[in-house]
Formats: structure tokens, C-alpha cells, sequence
């Protein structure tokens, strides 16, 4: 096996058995949307407190989903904190491309940094849904949209 796909499957594990900021909703949310997969089943909530200059200060979800999913949504809670909206639109950008697309990772204008682990997604197109879920709704959130979003 080689050291990416332990890595990938290290970090899934760890992130979907202890998923950071799950299950919390941040005392001074001022963005929430919901995301649902009706073929797996996948469903979140996404809370943010995005402050009057558009940097999250802070982030969490709740719900429930599978493995990817989940660990998606941890690994995206822990790389927005701190981040002006700009930046979330670019990274936003960047992690739909890593799943997506034939992409190089590592580029000058990359900032995934840890989120480059989710490229082992893309050896299972099926679950690629399931690993953009979150960001999708993230996105939903900080547009104010009351739809919910889904992925199919």
C-alpha cells in the first residue's frame, strides 16, 4: 500500500471517529444551512459566526453520514476558521477541482494543505458526492440560502 493511500485512509478513519467541531452549532452562528443526499443518506447542518469583515470565527456541524463524509466535513470545519469569505470561495474552488478533476496538487497558488489528503477520494467516483456535501452547504450557509442542498 503506498503512503498516500494509508495516509488518506489514516486521516478518514481518524476524522470520522472523532470528528473536530461535531456536533456543535458556535453560540454566535450567524449562517446555518442543511445538505442532504437522499441516495446515501448523508445529512448536515453547518453553523458559522462570520464576523462584519468576513472572516469565520468559528465553525461546527451536526448530523450524520458516512465515513467520507464525515471526515469531509471535519477536515473543512478545521481549514476555514480564520479565513476571510474570499478565501473560502477559493479553497472551496480548490477542493472541488482536487475531487473532480484531474488537478496537480502543490501548485503556487495551492493552499489545500492538509485537505490534500482527500485526493484519495477520487479512486472511489461514487463517494465523491459524499466528500463535497459539506463544503457545498458551507458554501449554502454563507450565501444565506434556506434551500437545502444536495448533492445528487
Amino acid at each position: 500500500m503506498s503512503d498516500l493511500r494509508e495516509l488518506y485512509e489514516e486521516v478518514i478513519l481518524d476524522h470520522n471517529r472523532n470528528p473536530r467541531n461535531y456536533p456543535r452549532r458556535p453560540e454566535k452562528t450567524n449562517h446555518s444551512a442543511h445538505g442532504f443526499n437522499p441516495v446515501c443518506g448523508d445529512e448536515f447542518f453547518v453553523h458559522l459566526h462570520v464576523d462584519e469583515n468576513g472572516i469565520i470565527q468559528d465553525i461546527g456541524f451536526d448530523g450524520a453520514g458516512c465515513a467520507i463524509s464525515t471526515a469531509s466535513a471535519s477536515l473543512m470545519t478545521e481549514a476555514l476558521k480564520g479565513l476571510h469569505t474570499d478565501e473560502v470561495e477559493r479553497l472551496f474552488g480548490q477542493v472541488h477541482s482536487l475531487l473532480t478533476e484531474e488537478r496537480q496538487v502543490g501548485g503556487p497558488d495551492d493552499f489545500l494543505g492538509k485537505l490534500t489528503v482527500l485526493t484519495g477520494v477520487k479512486q472511489y467516483p461514487m463517494r465523491v458526492k459524499c466528500a463535497t456535501l459539506a463544503w457545498h452547504t458551507m458554501r449554502a450557509a454563507i450565501a444565506d440560502d434556506s434551500e437545502t442542498v444536495c448533492t445528487e
